[in-house]
């Protein structure tokens, strides 16, 4: 062969389009990511070598810290609060060089440095450090753990809920300096109330003042509230407000920016975006800001040397966590109030039971308003029951009763007016027919319902009920009646043609409406605020709230009625708002008296003679029969405990969307309710929390799904 057939051939006229080829493969492939160092034969930092960490594994048997060595190289970084990537799963057979190896690479919270382990065998290393940032301090982790004992969860689940996912390029810019203390603020609207200018001086003078508020009606709240943070932030402390959605967030937020100005308070939403939201919590994370305002995932926000926490509207469902644990916000609120020894403020316009009950028991103090001040606050309030309804023509031919046509027809000439309907799904539970008491069972005090329209059968124990009869007032006839929300707004629009109709709720909400002449159709908690006030407003359909088979349903409606209500203008102004339902009723006596811790007060009464939460405490357990039953039967429960049922559950409607605490598709599930007296809540969790940690280390046990005070138990 000669010279010139060993030499390469020269490149052709394709060559260039082969090496662009070339350079865009090697461009779009994925570049391996390089392991982690085994630190194998590393040196250990030489002070404070081992690390302990709670790793990201929520499961109840793992719920434990974890020691690791920690490499020299990492000593600088491995502080404690900081994110870490560790090896879990090793067994202790793979072992190198004193170092044990293996297992797959998890995340965690490295929460503090010590001397030696409790361990005596070999301990793997920090695989790495996240990031430098401490997120996780000695007060959120204090806080977690109780959390999670309360609530028979694991901290890992907690810090799931307490920690948000993190923001490299938030977390690389600097928080702005923290701002002087402001002035304390005057009084405000605060002096309408007996004790609330006191609340605030206790509060500016650095006191740790409690107080159940029952907010007057109106669009004032917000100021009130900024009020309270800007006097606890003037005594040099931080305060945290915690209210259920966006919007009324917004509300606060912008109460705040009129009182302190920009700079003072974070924002803390799923609607501000993951970045942003991550930015702002890191401003208070390192003490820029000492105020917050959020939903319900602040009230793990890690405020500097916490002055106040207050939430507002504490029945509205939205505080309930739907995640492991599903704690409550105002749960945990007490708890930070406690364990911090800082002022509480639980605000709203109604009064839950849980709310009288902190005022019953002296935990904190009533903080409300003298009659003469809810009188010139509050509209008229007019009632339309069964009687006036069935001798009514404009309500038999339009679900609409004549008080309630001349009410829009007067409202509409100076203003805007609401109308309330229940949200679709709303079930009626059954009820006496004469005077409407509630049907409930004879030996738990459940209440009845009529499947497949046989026998009465109890929710909670599932006992048949074959003689019912009313122990209010004799009667032998049950009722369950829904009058149509759909039709009624229907007709509304058809009866006013020339005025604008606005609709507002679950697709979409509206936050505000100019001060003229509109029916704005909304339904419950998706009201919109109108300028100036609404002229007047409808609450229709008083059954489907009232008649709902849950033990918060009378609370629960009355809520919704007087967050209505309070947008109407005063009685002096011409506000007037109509309910459709029984007048005798004790929630629609409440709303026409405005007096909302009134009824809470006879509600707690009630629940006290009945065992009824939150006088005694519940826990539900739920899945298939055989593992339910196998749960509850080797749970070490408390000798006081009482077993309720079980029960079906009613399967999901088909086509709907899996939802939270759904069975699995295929699967009848059961109900098992747990009731424990007063001074048993601790051990009747740790009890569930033992047995589901069992059960989960052996593995293959079929789903059983542990909530302690579940908010809806029918």
């Amino acid at each position: 062969m000669s010279s010139e057939e060993k030499q390469p051939e020269e490149p052709g006229a394709g060559a260039p389009e082969q090496l662009a080829l070339i350079r865009e493969t090697v461009r779009k492939a994925r570049t391996p990511r390089a392991k982690p160092r085994t630190w194998r034969g590393a040196e250990l930092a030489p002070e404070l070598p081992v690390a302990r960490v709670v790793v990201n594994k929520g499961v109840l048997h793992l719920d434990q810290y974890f020691d690791y060595a920690v490499p020299a190289e990492l000593d600088a970084d491995a502080q404690p609060g900081v994110r870490v990537r560790v090896r879990f799963g090793a067994g202790a057979h793979r072992v190198r060089d004193g170092r044990r190896e293996g297992g797959g690479l998890v995340d965690g919270f490295l929460v503090e440095r010590r001397a030696t382990s409790d361990y005596r065998g070999a301990l793997a290393a920090l695989a790495y450090v996240v990031s430098p940032e401490p997120v996780l301090g000695p007060g959120t982790l204090a806080l977690a753990r109780a959390v999670a004992d309360r609530y028979a969860g694991s901290l890992a689940d907690v810090l799931q809920l307490a920690v948000p996912p993190r923001n490299g390029r938030a977390e690389s810019e600097p928080s702005p300096p923290a701002l002087p203390p402001p002035p304390a603020p005057a009084p405000g609207g605060w002096s309408r109330y007996a004790r609330g200018p006191a609340f605030l001086r206790a509060l500016a003078e650095g006191g740790a003042p409690r107080a159940v508020w029952t907010a007057l009606p109106g669009p004032h709240w917000p100021d009130e509230l900024a009020r309270a943070v800007a006097a606890t932030l003037a005594a040099g402390r931080g305060a945290l407000v915690v209210v259920p959605d966006g919007k009324r967030a917004a509300r606060v937020d912008a109460a705040l920016t009129a009182l302190l100005g920009e700079g003072r308070h974070a924002l803390l939403t799923a609607e501000s975006g993951p970045a942003e939201r991550y930015r702002q919590w890191l401003a208070v994370r390192r003490g820029s800001v000492r105020a917050v305002v959020g939903t319900r995932a602040a009230m793990f926000a890690p405020v500097e040397a916490l002055g106040l926490v207050a939430i507002w509207d504490d029945g509205d469902s939205s505080h309930s966590d739907e995640n492991a644990p599903f704690p409550h916000v105002r749960e945990v609120l007490e708890l930070r109030a406690a364990q911090e020894r800082c002022g509480f403020l639980l605000g709203s316009l109604g009064c839950t039971v849980e709310a009288a009950q902190l005022v019953e028991s002296g935990w904190a103090l009533p903080l409300a308003a003298e009659r003469e001040q809810v009188r010139a606050a509050a509209p008229l309030v007019r009632t339309v029951g069964d009687q006036e309804l069935a001798r009514d023509e404009a309500a038999r031919a339009a679900r609409l009763p004549s008080l309630a046509w001349q009410a829009v027809r007067d409202g509409l000439r100076t203003g805007p007016v609401l109308v309330q309907v229940p949200r679709r799904g709303y079930v009626p539970g059954l009820g006496c027919e004469r005077c409407r008491a509630p049907a409930r069972c004879r030996h738990c005090a459940g209440p009845l319902e009529a499947p497949g329209e046989r026998d009465l059968v109890c929710r909670w124990c599932a006992r048949e009920e074959t003689a019912w009869h009313c122990p209010e007032c004799g009667g032998f006839r049950l009722r369950a009646r829904v009058v149509g929300a759909q039709r009624t707004a229907e007709e509304l629009g058809r009866a006013f043609p020339a005025v604008p109709v606005r609709t507002s709720g679950r697709d979409h909400v509206l936050d505000a409406v100019p001060d003229r002449p509109a029916l704005v159709v909304s339904t419950p908690g998706a009201e919109p605020v109108a300028e100036g006030g609404y002229a007047a407003a409808l609450l229709l359909d008083g059954w489907a709230l009232l008649g709902r088979p849950d033990l918060r349903a009378g609370e629960d409606a009355l809520r919704r009625w007087l967050d209505a209500a309070a947008l109407v203008r005063p009685q002096s102004e011409g506000g007037t708002v109509v309910v459709v339902a029984e007048p005798t009723l004790r929630p629609v006596q409440g709303l026409v008296r405005w007096d909302p811790a009134g009824h809470a007060r006879r509600e707690l009464a009630d629940r006290a003679e009945l065992r009824f939460p939150p006088v005694s405490r519940m826990a539900s357990v739920t899945g298939t029969l055989a593992a339910v039953e196998a749960f509850v039967a080797s749970a070490g429960l408390p000798p006081e405990a009482e077993v309720l049922g079980p029960v079906r559950l009613p399967s999901p409607p088909p086509g709907r969307p899996r939802r939270p605490g759904d069975p699995p598709p295929g699967e009848v599930w059961e109900r098992v309710l747990l009731r424990v007296p007063p001074g048993s809540g601790a051990p009747l969790a740790a009890a569930l929390k033992a047995a589901q940690a069992a059960r989960t280390a052996r593995g293959g046990a079929p789903q059983v799904r542990v909530r302690v005070d579940p908010l809806d138990i029918g």
